[in-house]
């Protein structure tokens, strides 16, 4: 295998998907207009009722709006290998003298930069946000926001591949954003983003903690609002460990991937 052009052919790929990327307006704006929406309006109201010791309601969902953001775009990013098969753009990309594996790489980083650029967005306005008083409590420091960054590319990384395994086994995109919406409202209200996890009722216990979104909010709470549940050691080697599996996972339906 010639590592430089498998390389160039990882490049080419994040090229073109950020260029897509970019020339997608309406989407980056409702990707962030989205999520301050459900900080503001379903923070501030559900907020004004709802009470947790020590912190803020607002700024104790702020952790999970990042993660919803992420787990959104990154799994819908999927929906992009089905287009690509039915504009026959995949089969132009596939007879490319590069294996299958480095496309389904330049996928993953060329969505997983689309995601961490409205991440970025979402920290630097939930810094203004806690700057003005809107809301209160986020630590907000050089160190959390670059502990904040790895914690979420590892989560876009992961979910960029699951989104990527489900577009690659489906033929339509009514059939991809059927699965999809399936997989990812239950993984988001189910990770603890919008309610802390502790004494959940027994028959929720266990499907919290079988959601690896839940690792990636709680260890977003840990370096955002020092308050965790779990160490953050543990959060991390979770979510890194679920990245892996997932990227192996897809590299093995892309391979088996038909066009």
């Amino acid at each position: 295998m010639d590592i430089y052009k498998e390389l160039n052919g990882i490049l080419a790929i994040w090229y073109r998907e950020i260029k897509v990327f970019l020339r997608e307006k309406s989407r980056i704006v409702a990707s962030i207009v989205n999520p301050i929406l459900w900080l503001l309006v379903f923070g501030g109201g559900l907020g004004s009722s709802v009470s947790i010791p020590g912190v803020n309601y607002q700024s104790f969902i702020f952790p999970g709006i990042l993660t919803q953001a992420v787990l959104f775009s990154s799994v819908f990013f999927g929906v992009y290998i089905v287009w690509d098969r039915k504009i026959d753009f995949l089969k132009e990309v596939l007879v490319a003298p590069i294996s299958r594996t480095s496309i389904f790489m330049g996928k993953i980083i060329g969505g997983a930069t689309d995601s961490m650029v409205q991440s970025i967005i979402l920290l630097l306005i939930g810094l203004l946000l806690s700057r003005v008083g809107l809301i209160s409590g986020l630590n907000i420091t050089a160190f959390s926001l670059f502990a904040a960054l790895i914690i979420l590319f590892l989560s876009t990384c992961a979910f960029v591949s699951v989104g990527l395994i489900i577009g690659s086994q489906m033929e339509s995109p009514e059939g991809f954003q059927l699965i999809s919406s399936f997989l990812i409202f239950p993984l988001f209200f189910l990770s603890g983003a919008l309610f802390p996890i502790n004494n959940l009722p027994a028959w929720l216990t266990p499907l919290t903690l079988a959601d690896p979104l839940t690792y990636s909010v709680d260890a977003l709470r840990s370096v955002l609002l020092n308050v965790s549940h779990f160490r953050f050691i543990f959060d991390v080697g979770v979510l890194a460990g679920f990245t892996v599996l997932v990227i192996i996972i897809g590299t093995y339906a892309f391979k088996k991937m038909k066009v």
